[in-house]
């Protein structure tokens, strides 16, 4: 008995795929440089947002380490009073 072939879904070929079927060919110019604006501004967000953050979390150490006690002060530096 022969074996039949299975018809499977063919893939294009590569020339159909690269004349243009990619999403940034089949949106207009001035769709894509919205898009591309849009991703600079989320970009300019983050990165501020970013810079916030860390200026903030370098605001609290500085707080944490001018409220310092005196007794945490001696831990840290662990002066015991055998050093000098």
């Amino acid at each position: 008995m022969a074996k039949k072939k299975q018809q499977g879904r063919k893939q294009p070929e590569r020339s159909d795929r690269e004349q243009g079927n990619t999403l940034a060919d089949q949106l207009q110019n001035d769709v894509v440089e919205k898009l591309k604006l849009a991703k600079k501004q989320l970009q300019d967000v983050e990165r501020l947002q970013e810079e916030e953050h860390q200026a903030q979390a370098e605001f609290d150490r500085k707080q944490k380490e001018k409220n310092k006690s005196f007794a945490e002060l001696l831990d840290e530096y662990d002066m015991k009073g055998n050093k000098f």
